[in-house]
């Protein structure tokens, strides 16, 4: 993916230090699953990465913000309940795929 990590910002804040203010994300890490996009579609796979049952996350400035990305649910075999909604999707599947044909940037940028 060009280098590019995937994250889910679960919260921005900042904070003041030595007269200095920062601002920041409070992130969720995806994980890349293997060195090649999907040969079915061409997109990448990524999914939530955790430390046994906890997640994997991190403070990061806002300037290592690059852009969006749009995930795609992998769905499975099994019917989607009725329940779902978009405030849970990212909790509710368990692999993503990165949506490259989203917007030209995005095309140009996730290879």
């Amino acid at each position: 993916m060009s280098g590019l990590l995937v994250a889910c910002v679960l919260l921005f804040f900042s904070f003041t230090l030595n007269r200095e203010q920062h601002q920041c994300a409070l992130i969720h890490w995806y994980s890349v699953f293997g060195d090649q996009p999907d040969p079915d579609n061409g997109m990448w796979v990524v999914t939530p990465n955790y430390y046994g049952s906890a997640p994997n996350v991190a403070v990061v400035h806002i300037d290592s913000i690059f852009r969006a990305a749009h995930l795609l649910p992998i769905f499975n075999a099994g019917p989607i309940p009725r329940t779902l909604n978009y405030t849970s999707t990212l909790d509710s599947f368990k692999g993503f795929y990165v949506n490259n044909y989203i917007d030209y940037h995005t095309y140009e940028t996730v290879v």
